[in-house]
């Protein structure tokens, strides 16, 4: 599609552009595109990627045809069904998915080193003029386009000065939309805009914001600093500057493939859990997936999280540290019990269960005292039972050996396809 300039009567593609350019190319319906991709008979149908509402599935993705009725990403699986009785519905296959934004990732890697993927189907990357080509930023976007579209599915890139406004024109022509925002022109472009368009500002300080008077990015930029300095803290300023469009931010360089930031898993439940024995028995069950993973891509985390989510829509959160960084859920499971208690009362019902860890590295070189050599011992007989269990599980999967309260769990979660990124 042409591209479209908040500067009336400029010609970015035929003029020079001076000053960071950084675009967000984001896939549009990216999982719904893919199953049109591989079954070309649903073309033109409403399709939807997503789990059974008899299992408490919620929506991942669904294609124009299915939004058209009103189905959208994070909906109820029940509510789409009543919404959009007549669509295709899909599981999933994460696995394709990866192969497919791999292949795109490519793409956008062999007109830039500078490129940020910050999810399955979308990526910033850094074009200005100097760096690695003098070609013009909008030529570039225009034939990423075109190179994804070869691939089977299509794109729409936001371009501008700063993630901010990149991540925000990116959305606002979809599908194949490509939207350029010149250097000089941001403030124009999101004056207009609803504060809830900039990332970071969610209905919370979106509400917030509304009781000082403040509804739109223009008022936002017009704001008093110091006021939003002792309303929000530092965040405060930074949401002006962002909403000025004065941002600099820099896209990061491609993460090495074992620079991994966080390993972690979570499960919906088909019915809510209510006991105190049910959520920690749950909080155990996710542990062991969490612990195959981080044996699987051989990495050790300090840093526990755990995720507690009550509804669609309120979810809170905890961490706390090891002692030593770890890869078994023997070591790491009994902290994420612990912090229950902090986010959870017994009687509150309980949608979804997630544990994470991070903080990956050595130990340290702390040196052993006694107690850690017999503490070592048991270690080695743990870590010699967990590889024994992931090697059945490789070998015939998932269902063939397990705890008792897993079988049970897995058979109660919802069947909507983790899509989980580290």
């Amino acid at each position: 599609m042409e591209a479209t300039s908040r500067t009336p009567d400029a010609a970015p593609e035929d003029g020079l552009w001076e000053g960071p350019a950084i675009g967000l190319l984001d896939l549009d319906a990216f999982f719904a595109s893919v199953e049109m991709l591989d079954h070309p008979e649903w073309r033109g149908k409403p399709v939807i990627v997503g789990g059974s509402s008899g299992k408490r599935g919620v929506v991942s993705t669904a294609s124009y045809e299915a939004r058209r009725y009103g189905v959208h990403s994070a909906m109820p699986s029940a509510e789409a069904e009543r919404l959009c009785p007549d669509a295709i519905w899909v599981r999933g296959n994460y696995q394709r998915y990866r192969e497919v934004s791999d292949q795109v990732m490519a793409l956008i890697g062999d007109e830039t080193p500078l490129v940020e993927q910050v999810s399955i189907d979308e990526a910033f990357f850094d074009v200005s003029p100097g760096r690695f080509s003098r070609e013009s930023p909008v030529g570039i976007c225009r034939r990423l386009q075109e190179r994804v579209a070869a691939l089977g599915v299509t794109c729409s890139i936001g371009l501008g000065t700063s993630k901010t406004v990149a991540k925000i024109a990116s959305d606002m022509d979809k599908p194949r939309g490509l939207t350029v925002v010149l250097p000089g022109s941001e403030a124009e472009f999101l004056a207009p805009l609803p504060v809830r368009k900039m990332s970071g500002i969610g209905h919370s300080t979106e509400a917030r914001l509304a009781k000082l008077g403040i509804r739109t990015l223009g008022q936002l930029a017009e704001a008093d600093e110091e006021e939003l300095l002792s309303e929000f803290g530092i965040m405060g300023p930074r949401m002006v500057e962002r909403a000025r469009g004065r941002e600099r931010s820099q896209v990061a360089e491609k993460a090495a493939p074992d620079d991994t930031k966080s390993v972690s898993n979570e499960r919906t439940f088909a019915r809510d859990l209510t006991t105190e024995r049910e959520v920690r028995r749950a909080i155990d069950y996710v542990c062991t997936l969490v612990g195959e993973r981080l044996r699987r891509k051989g990495l050790k985390g300090r840093t526990v999280t755990l995720k507690v989510k009550y509804d669609a829509t309120h979810a809170r959160t905890a961490q706390e540290q090891l002692a030593r960084p770890s890869d078994q859920e023997a070591a790491f499971a009994p902290v994420a019990q612990r912090l229950l208690a902090q986010i959870w009362e017994p009687g509150i019902s309980v949608r979804l269960i997630g544990v994470g860890l991070s903080g990956f590295g050595p130990d340290g070189g702390r040196q052993l005292s006694l107690f850690d050599a017999a503490q070592g011992a048991d270690d080695a007989a743990e870590r010699s039972l967990s590889a024994a269990r992931d090697e059945i599980r490789s070998r015939f999967g998932d269902a063939a050996i397990g705890y008792g309260r897993d079988l049970r769990l897995r058979e109660e979660s919802s069947d909507t396809t983790p899509m989980n990124k580290g």
